[in-house]
């Protein structure tokens, strides 16, 4: 008799399944035309009525429409890493982005938008999904693009929005591996939440070219993707929740992400939740980009 899906496996397709669903929130709530915006500290830190929908989904008290209790089953296939096969439920932190480059969605940019759902063992990011609402939506405007269907069979044809996900020890799926050529050093870095500090690390590094986008998410993906070489954020500001699940991603195809320092990033449920001494990322070339950040920089940003 085959033994039922470890604990890790299935809370992954489950966060899979909510991912694929929030991603149809997010598509709802501009088709309906009210963002319902609200500022929560100020004009570039913004909540809009997705953050709040997607936010619902875990069946909790709240509208039944929005709950998802389904599993990915085409993860529950796969087999767990012996190392996490005995983790239970209560081992487990999850940590949520419901839309994460919320200004951006606010402003019409919409393939800077995620869904962010990070899986963490013992402070170590371990697992993450990554869905990506708008995936494809300017590659044809007179196709009609259509809804992904929330099972195994959708095919190639579902091409608005895709979702990605990953474990340390398995891999990341949903996307093909790319590479900036060799010798390219191009930046991605904040599009709403520049300053001096970021400037002067970004100046640093000598690029061939910086991107200014949003999300962490989106950020992340541009690396695995081969639009970027770096993700350089020489600043407090991006949470937890904003790069657990972008760091698996990164880590499960031989990439690394550390703050500015080159301290990994703790994601045990009492950590701040502030990323304090910034990020660093890269899909290779780490130390390139490390031995380059200015001691100034490093002296501003404690971790």
């Amino acid at each position: 008799m085959a033994s039922s899906p470890a604990v890790l496996m299935r809370l992954v397709a489950s966060a899979y399944s909510i991912a694929q669903k929030a991603g149809t929130i997010v598509r709802r709530v501009i088709a309906e035309g009210d963002l319902g915006i609200i500022e929560k500290t100020c004009a570039t830190d913004l909540q809009t009525k997705a953050d709040r929908l997607v936010q619902d989904l875990p069946p909790e008290d709240v509208d039944q429409e929005l709950i998802e209790d389904g599993q990915w089953e085409e993860i529950l296939k796969q087999p767990c890493p012996s190392q996490y096969s005995g983790i239970k439920e209560e081992d487990l932190v999850v940590w949520v982005d419901p839309l994460d480059g919320t200004k951006e969605y606010t402003e019409g940019l919409l393939d800077n938008v995620t869904v962010l759902i990070g899986i963490a063992y013992e402070g170590k990011a371990i697992a993450g999904v990554i869905n990506q609402p708008y995936y494809n939506y300017q590659n044809d405007e007179n196709q009609k693009l259509r809804e992904p269907r929330n099972d195994a069979k959708a095919g190639p044809d579902a091409v608005l929005g895709r979702t990605i996900w990953g474990v340390l020890g398995l891999g990341a799926f949903g996307f093909q591996l790319k590479e900036v050529p060799a010798g390219k050093h191009i930046i991605t870095t904040t599009r709403s939440h520049n300053s001096q500090l970021v400037t002067d690390c970004i100046t640093a590094m000598n690029p061939d070219d910086v991107l200014r986008v949003g999300g962490a998410g989106n950020k992340i993906i541009q690396l695995i993707e081969g639009k970027a070489s770096a993700y350089v954020f020489a600043s407090p500001g991006c949470k937890k929740w904003d790069t657990c699940a972008p760091e698996v991603i990164l880590h499960a195809v031989g990439g690394k992400l550390t703050d500015i320092h080159g301290n990994a990033l703790q994601y045990n449920k009492e950590v701040k939740h502030m990323n304090s001494a910034g990020v660093l990322a890269t899909l290779r070339n780490y130390d390139y980009y490390a031995s380059r950040v200015p001691q100034s920089v490093k002296n501003a940003l404690v971790p």
